[in-house]
């Protein structure tokens, strides 16, 4: 009989599982122990950390993400192989960083156990990849260079087929780019098999022979294990899988579905074996016997091919939109998906752009198609993120360019990177010691990636923000606490009603939730020549920028908003003098509410 083909397996479990099903909030000692328990399984390939997974931990957790890595590795031992997601020239970072800040990505990520980075770009604009492939291997890691993947919408064609797939592999070896593997990544789960087929043939032809080839896909659209059913026969050396809770769904095949599905084949996964497997599923289901899990993360979803939207995107904005109470409003959203894919030029949706997308796509159900452009999104078909794989609408790229008063560009993402002085060590440097932090490499980087989130880390004052069950359940019993901001209906007349304990202040407004047109806020008339200033999507005050008394002109901006990972301007309709500012720094706010009077 001939001897089985070995197939490396990753476990992703404890980064994209955690994402995919919880937006990355699971703290270190609740997960610990079933990482114990998959090394004694007999896993020793690992994610372990990096893409949205770096930043959770500050923003969420109230945890350093290299704490957790350095942990991480005294656990699994020196020999495992720990790999990370980066994200090119965005390494694990919100925005492109600068060269200095892809080095020290590297540099940190060596320092605290990585042994391998997965290395993607989401428009597959090869120049994204090429000095964040030099940094990687200059501090030692292995390099996964990544062509990422997905099926456009149903009538949509010009690029992410297998002739597109055989373009970008060309590019990544004509440029020299060093390497230790490929991987295909599908962070929607949207391609189909057969195309998955003739994508790993096409590749097993292309690249050196022995070169290690791997596939990465999701549950979300049904067809997983059908896509590495596919990849195996294609000849594919490595799959990603998960264990349960946190596999199918939203995240990645269960170890123990695919090692049954491959029952009496000619392939060993990772020499594997089902009771280790069971033992090790069994602690984990313990470990997280307390979190919420939301229903979306264990469904498989038919309309994602339609709106390709990954799983590890998927949770996280659903979960932004349960603290906004706008949950209602998703599936609008990922209907309004489909034209945002076809009219931003098909970069993969994947992170950053599947972010890009969805955030759109909530403006045009929020606040009308077009009328006002995510930054991320409109950055994106101007070409400041580089080169998306077909030329984005030509409409859409005019309005962007008004919304966001920018010019499209041909510069590289990096080169624009260097050339802000924001995005240099010196001026976080500067940052950490104005704060009073000290300033390691560590910090550096944390501040550079996580921005005033990282700062409100560094300084002691982040917050935990976990949903878990005995919580949930303590929060019901007894004397219920109706703290909070609602909106109710007098008289056939919403207002916007804020309910706080003891002497605390409260405010009541008006929160009728018209909009406009053109405006990041809705204006209506208050009284005589007064015009109120309305929240068009709900959200925490991040930094009001006007005060009471002041004069403005039409569209600037009064105060912003942070919502669902975006910094929405609040602008004057008109010119004036702003007579109120009805809200403060971090309060939330409601769609329609108030947030300022102009006179």
């Amino acid at each position: 009989m001939a001897k089985k083909k070995f197939i490396d397996v990753m476990d992703t479990t404890f980064r994209d599982g955690f994402q995919s099903v919880f937006g990355g909030r699971v703290l270190m000692e609740d997960f610990f122990p079933a990482v114990e328990a998959a090394k004694e399984a007999g896993i020793t390939h690992f994610e372990f950390g990096g893409g949205a997974r770096f930043q959770s931990l500050f923003f969420y957790l109230n945890e350093n993400a290299f704490d957790m890595m350095d942990r991480f590795r005294e656990i699994v031992g020196p020999e495992a192989n720990l790999q990370t997601l980066a994200r090119g020239v965005n390494t694990v970072m919100l925005d492109t960083g600068s060269s200095e800040l892809i080095d020290l990505h590297a540099k940190m990520f060596a320092k605290h156990g990585t042994t391998t980075i997965r290395n993607f770009d989401a428009l597959n604009d090869v120049e994204n990849l090429k000095y964040s492939a030099e940094c990687i291997k200059k501090h030692g890691l292995k390099h996964e260079v990544v062509v990422t993947i997905m099926d456009l919408p149903p009538g949509c064609s010009g690029a992410h087929d297998v002739a597109f797939y055989e373009k970008t592999l060309r590019d990544i070896l004509d440029s020299g780019i060093v390497f230790d593997s490929v991987c295909f990544k599908d962070a929607s789960g949207t391609s189909s098999p057969k195309k998955v087929y003739d994508t790993i043939k096409m590749a097993r032809k292309l690249l050196p022979k022995g070169t290690h080839l791997r596939l990465h896909t999701h549950e979300t659209a049904g067809v997983s294990v059908a896509s590495y059913l596919a990849a195996l026969d294609a000849g594919v050396d490595g799959i990603d899988m998960a264990a349960s809770p946190v596999s199918g769904g939203t995240s990645q095949p269960d170890i123990l579905t695919m090692l049954h599905a491959t029952k009496n084949m000619n392939y060993d996964l990772g020499g594997l074996e089902l009771e280790k497997i069971l033992k090790y599923e069994e602690v984990l289901q313990d470990c997280l016997s307390d979190y919420f899990i939301p229903p979306e993360a264990t469904q498989v979803s038919p309309l994602i091919p339609f709106s390709p939207m990954p799983g590890g995107a998927l949770t996280a904005n659903t979960q932004m939109m349960r603290d906004n109470n706008i949950l209602d409003r998703y599936p609008e959203v990922i209907k309004a998906m489909r034209e945002v894919v076809e009219k931003g030029g098909y970069g993969t949706s994947v992170t950053p752009v599947s972010q890009f997308y969805f955030q759109q796509a909530l403006n045009n159900v929020m606040q009308g198609p077009w009328k006002a452009i995510a930054p991320g999104y409109g950055k994106m078909v101007l070409g400041y993120f580089g080169k998306t794989p077909v030329e984005p609408d030509p409409e859409v790229v005019k309005i962007a360019s008004e919304k966001l008063g920018l010019e499209p560009t041909t510069k590289t993402a990096l080169e624009l990177a260097n050339e802000d002085p924001e995005k240099s060590l010196d001026f976080w440097k500067k940052k950490l010691e104005d704060e009073g932090i000290e300033t390691t490499e560590e910090n550096i980087f944390i501040a550079a990636a996580c921005g005033e989130k990282g700062i409100t880390f560094l300084k002691g004052e982040a917050e935990v923000n976990v949903r878990k069950l005995s919580t949930m359940e303590e929060d019901c019993k007894g004397e219920v606490s109706m703290a909070g901001t609602y909106t109710v209906v007098v008289d056939g007349q919403k207002y916007s009603v804020q309910v706080a304990e003891g002497d605390a202040n409260i405010q009541v407004t008006e929160a009728n939730g018209e909009t406009t047109a053109d405006s990041q806020s809705a204006p209506a008339a208050a009284s005589g020549s007064e015009t109120e200033i309305k929240a068009l999507l709900p959200g925490n005050v991040w930094k009001i920028v006007a005060n009471p008394g002041q004069s403005v002109n039409e569209g600037d901006v009064i105060l912003i908003l942070e919502s669902m990972k975006m910094e929405i301007d609040v602008v004057a309709p008109r010119g004036g003098v702003v007579k109120s500012i009805n809200v403060a720094t971090n309060d939330k706010v409601v769609e329609g509410q108030t947030v300022a009077i102009l006179g």
